[in-house]
């Protein structure tokens, strides 16, 4: 079965990106505040697919480039966790009231910087993992 978009990947590939990046963002969550919420799992599984297709729908733009697209998709998927989550649904999971230049309490600069720094280092690593056989491969098709 291949996923419109995500050229040449069978759902099996879609899956392991996804859970790659949940489980990536959830074990972030538990290191940085020594706790999370499943819905971080299904955030950051969303976000490592839109850093893979940007990654390749944008591979002529330099790495720099590409990283802020991303840095800019995952400021933009964490602030609608946020609306659904603590907003909406009112679950309360975080809060960046407290911190500088946030928005509505559910996003911030200085995490969004974060994100920047994270996507560079991916931005740079996923053409040379790409090049390898396997599952490293996924990462990148």
């Amino acid at each position: 079965m291949r996923i419109k978009g995500l050229r040449g990947n069978s759902l099996f590939r879609f899956l392991l990106i996804f859970i790659l990046g949940g489980g990536g963002y959830y074990l972030m969550e538990i290191l940085y505040r020594g706790h999370s919420h499943w819905s971080m799992a299904v955030c950051g599984g969303v976000c490592l697919l839109g850093i893979c297709f940007i990654n390749r729908r944008f591979l002529r733009l330099h790495a720099i480039f590409r990283a802020g697209l991303c840095a800019l998709f995952i400021t933009a998927v964490e602030f609608l966790t946020g609306c659904i989550v603590n907003l909406w649904l009112g679950l309360n999971v975080w809060s960046y009231n407290a911190r500088p230049l946030n928005f509505m309490g559910q996003i911030c600069l200085d995490f969004s910087l974060l994100w920047f720094i994270l996507s560079l280092a991916l931005c740079l690593m996923l053409p040379f993992l790409a090049k390898k056989k396997g599952a490293t491969e996924s990462l990148q098709n």
